[in-house]
């Protein structure tokens, strides 16, 4: 059943694409040091999902700097000083973003540069992970209270659903519940109504798994976790 628009703004999605970001460049960096150190095909499949991610993170952020930030100023001027720190972590990581693309680039060329995109995935994340925690933490709680469902569910369609075709949004689905536990799975899914619902699970799962298998290896689990 869906929440009526005038209540507070379920912020989960949020945390839940942090968590999908955080994962990915979590297994890019270990399947990097491996070993065994990746070989020609998954060298390439790693660096192109490693660029799709800085471009998801781009259009993410871009998201919230076109209207979630300057919404709230609008709605709620006491939120300034944290709405402030958002936009300078922003543009703090703006930089190590960047450098991750083209080290990313460099190394689906040639695997002499897998060490240096280790690095800058380490200094993306060591600027990274304490912004998503921050917005997380602080920030989105003051958003639900600030926001409702009816505002929150017109920013993401607007910002991060329309401008997508069907094929990257049911890859995207997928990637969002891979090692998501009940409450998370149910949540996405019962985002889509049950004939699309359908074809996210029937379709795009095999080509999911192929792709995570091709950058990932065969041996690392993905998917929601159920039981």
């Amino acid at each position: 059943m869906k929440a009526e628009t005038s209540t507070p703004a379920d912020t989960r999605t949020m945390g839940i694409v942090h968590s999908a970001l955080r994962r990915d460049l979590t297994r890019a960096s270990d399947a990097l040091r491996g070993p065994p150190v990746p070989g020609d095909a998954q060298r390439v499949a790693i660096a192109q999902h490693v660029q799709a991610l800085m471009d998801f993170l781009h259009v993410h952020h871009s998201g919230e700097d076109a209207w979630l930030w300057p919404t709230m100023r609008r709605l709620n001027p006491s939120a300034s000083e944290l709405l402030d720190q958002m936009e300078d972590d922003h543009l703090a990581i703006v930089p190590h973003m960047e450098k991750v693309t083209s080290a990313a680039a460099a190394y689906e060329k040639s695997a002499s540069g897998r060490e240096a995109l280790v690095s800058t995935l380490s200094d993306l994340r060591a600027s990274l992970d304490p912004h998503l925690r921050r917005e997380e933490d602080d920030m989105m709680p003051i958003v639900a209270t600030t926001l409702t469902t009816r505002q929150w569910d017109d920013w993401e369609q607007e910002y991060y659903l329309k401008p997508k075709s069907k094929k990257e949004l049911g890859m995207e689905g997928h990637w969002l519940i891979d090692g998501a536990d009940r409450s998370v799975y149910d949540h996405v899914v019962g985002l889509v109504n049950p004939v699309l619902r359908f074809v996210l699970l029937r379709y795009f799962g095999p080509k999911y798994r192929q792709a995570c298998a091709s950058r990932w290896g065969a041996g690392v689990f993905v998917g929601p976790k159920l039981a």
